[in-house]
């Protein structure tokens, strides 16, 4: 399960999208959030990696 923050980030020249995957333990069964800055292009390829 993951969810794609709305918040975009601009620099200078490049357009960067904020993205929130929740991702789970093997150890404990808890869920955690992991938040990455990628380009709006890569988050979809960024979401789908374990």
């Amino acid at each position: 399960m993951a969810k794609k923050t709305v918040a975009t980030l601009q620099t200078k020249s490049k357009r960067l999208t904020k993205a929130i995957k929740m991702v789970r333990s093997e150890k404990t069964g808890a869920y955690s959030y992991v938040e990455t800055i990628v380009a709006p292009e890569m988050v979809n390829d960024w979401l789908s990696k374990k």
